[in-house]
This record gives structure tokens, sequence and C-alpha cells, in this order.
């Protein structure tokens, strides 16, 4: 049995389910049963940068690698992904859509994945994208992300496959495409019209890279892209009130869902604010 499970995160470049992803796994930095280490390449996703990411996290001897980022089809993460086979410890990919034409591979080398459809692409083209609208993206992704279950999904998934660890068995890896139906059960709206909006929320923020990939990689007059980079980005906002609106509902009946963890990675559960969150049975 392992007492303290040692859990390696590769970062590279950026989606919405990636900054605060070990913050997740330890909200009030008291857990005791895991001990985590981030390795990231920064904004890039090169060959180089990923290989020596992958490289580092390799050295660090972890139970569990969690390997996080997005354009999981391209060089440098596949050349990450290769590093990762040859180490036979558990490994979990976390991406976005477009990494479901990778799902295969993903599984053949023996790794779990999630993948979170709503994590859309940022419209990445220089008129439009400057540092500010950069973070503003982000913070209206990781809203909509939280609210509607997806990081739900994250937690559950990596604390069930530590559990495993932690009582000397074989994990089973997730291998998941989180859509908002998913999601949304995850996230345990006790109103019916909360739900809904947290639903329609994830339905948008999905089809945010349906533009945002068009206009960066298809559309080359900036009269057409500019426009479409920033209505993207417009209804990403949209979602991000929609998640909030749906919360906003469960706190008006005092009946938001809350899992802290325990110092022993055990998750509580709560509803009502005032009272004290009681550990789930494993």
């Amino acid at each position: 049995m392992n007492e303290v499970v040692k859990i390696g995160v590769l970062k590279a470049g950026c989606i919405g389910s990636l900054p605060l992803l070990e913050f997740l796994l330890d909200e009030r930095a008291d857990r005791e049963d895991i001990r985590v280490r981030v390795v990231g390449s920064g904004a890039k996703v090169t060959p180089e940068d990923c290989i020596e990411g992958a490289e580092q996290i390799v050295k660090q001897n972890v139970d569990l690698v969690i390997f996080i980022s997005p354009a999981q089809t391209t060089q440098g993460p596949s050349e990450a992904r290769k590093i990762r086979r040859t180490d036979n410890k558990p490994v979990i990919i976390i991406s976005d859509s477009p990494a479901k034409r990778v799902v295969k591979e993903i599984e053949e080398y023996g790794f779990g994945y999630i993948v979170v459809e709503a994590d859309s692409m940022i419209g990445a083209r220089r008129e439009f994208l400057d540092p500010l609208e950069m973070a503003l993206y982000n913070s209206d992704v990781i809203k909509v992300l939280a609210i509607t279950g997806a990081m739900n999904i994250l937690v559950e998934e990596i604390d069930r496959v530590v559990n495993a660890i932690k009582s000397g068995e074989k994990p089973i890896l997730p291998k998941i495409i989180v859509d908002s139906r998913r999601a949304v059960e995850a996230a345990g709206f006790s109103n019916p019209y909360a739900k809904a909006k947290a639903m329609a929320a994830y339905e948008l923020a999905k089809q945010v890279s349906t533009l945002t990939f068009e206009a960066c990689f298809k559309m080359h007059e900036p009269g057409a892209y500019i426009p479409l980079i920033a209505a993207a980005h417009e209804i990403m906002r949209t979602a991000a009130k929609l998640a909030d609106e749906a919360r906003e509902i469960e706190k008006k009946g005092d009946s938001v869902l809350r899992k802290p963890h325990f110092k022993d990675g055990v998750r509580g559960e709560k509803r009502l604010l005032m009272e004290k969150p009681l550990k789930a049975v494993l």
C-alpha cells in the first residue's frame, strides 16, 4: 500500500482545464495522501518543449502521470506520449475535442483519457488576442467547466485512480468523453432550471471551437476572421454568464453541492451552507 501517492503533472500549452488542475486535487493545501509535482512547457507545444517536460517527469519517479495539453494530434504531445509509454506508470491524458482523433492510439498505449468537449480553442489571431483578452477568455472557460461539472469529473476520476494506487491495486484508468449530459450529472444540480442553464452553457462553449478553428486556420482575410473570433469569445462570455446564473439558482435554494477533500483524500459532501460536510463512504 502507498501511504502517499506521488503525482506528476505535465502541462504543455494551455486549455481551460489546465491552470488549476493540481489545485483541484488539494483545494485547501492540507491533503496528506498525495504529493504533486508539476512540469510545464509554457505556452508552446513544440516537440522540444514537450519532450523535455516528459523527460523531467520520468526523473521524478512518480506513481501517476497526468499529461494535460491541447493539440494532442500534433508532434510535440505525440512525442511526449511515446516517452511516457516506456515508463510503465499509469498515465491519464486530459485534453480538448481534437484529441478524440487520437483516442485509439492513447488506448493502445494503455493510457487513460478525459476529453472535455467544452474546453474550446481560443481565438489566437494577433489582431484580436492580447494578454488581457487571453486571460479573460480563460477565466470564462474556467467558470463554465467548474460550474457545469466538467471539473468535478476530473477530480473524481483522478481521485479514483489515486485511491486504487493507495490500496495497492492496479488502477482502472478513465476513458471518458465529457459531453454536456455527463458534465451536468457530475455537477449534481438540485434545481432542474439550474441544470438546464448549465447544459446550455456547456453546449454553447462546445461550439466556440468551430468558429475559432475556422477563423484561425481556414480564413486569410482579416476582415473575415477578426469578427468571427470576436463572436466566438462573446459566445464563451455568454456561456459563462449562463453557468453563473445556474449556480445562483442553486445558491438561492441553499442547495449548492460542495465536495471538499479531507486530509486523507476522502471527499466530503454537503448542500446547506451552514452544515459541516460528511465524509463519503468509499
